[in-house]
């Protein structure tokens, strides 16, 4: 069971976000590369909520490394204002009601994956300058409306913008920042939990 799992939302094993991804599991050295792409599996929520499809191997699998992890890392490239289609297809059909989330009576949700951390690595053609003007809804989309509502507690957003004019200098800027963040998580997560201690009593 690897204590991470980073999921690679791209859909081109050659794009920036994929090999972002793969530095950071590879640095990491206990993470698990899933892949989007590489699964076998309909993004389409074919009947909304109204009929539960049956959840092909690659699902299944994929949401049993979602609820072993303790840290979760979503990859992503910022397209029209949203994500991928494969992974709000993954986002629809991997996160399940009563399972992976649920609402209290009062209409309040429940997050049912029991990851402590998360990150965001985000990137973006948009320059630095006009996100201000156009916000980041992609990242509200996946941080506040996806992984915390699942449960994912405490989420890092790392934001790439400006990727199509970037040099190849900040570009292996950015490669080195997802390997040292990975490192730096693999050594946490790698690390022994530690008990509470015990009360003494008086």
């Amino acid at each position: 069971m690897a204590s991470a799992l980073v999921i690679d939302g791209h859909p081109d094993d050659r794009s920036l976000t994929a090999e972002l991804s793969r530095r950071y599991a590879e640095a990491h050295a206990d993470a698990r590369l899933l892949a989007l792409r590489d699964l076998d599996f309909d993004p389409h929520l074919r009947f909304g909520y109204r009929e539960r499809m049956t959840l092909e191997p690659d699902l299944v699998e994929a949401r049993a490394a979602l609820h072993e992890a303790t840290n979760v890392i979503i990859a992503t490239p910022l397209w029209w204002g949203g994500v991928p289609a494969v992974l709000k297809g993954f986002f629809d059909r991997a996160l399940l009601p009563q399972q992976e989330y649920r609402y209290t009576p009062a209409g309040l949700p429940v997050g049912l994956v029991g990851a402590n951390r998360g990150r965001l690595l985000l990137l973006a053609d948009t320059p630095w300058f006009f996100t201000p003007v156009t916000g980041v809804p992609a990242q509200t989309q996946v941080v506040r409306n996806t992984m915390k509502l699942v449960g994912i507690r405490s989420v890092r957003t790392h934001r790439m913008l400006g990727v199509k004019a970037a040099s190849a200098a900040r570009i292996e800027g950015w490669l080195d920042r997802a390997a040292a963040l990975g490192a730096r998580d693999g050594e946490r997560d790698r690390r022994p939990a530690t008990a509470p201690a015990s009360a003494t009593a008086h």
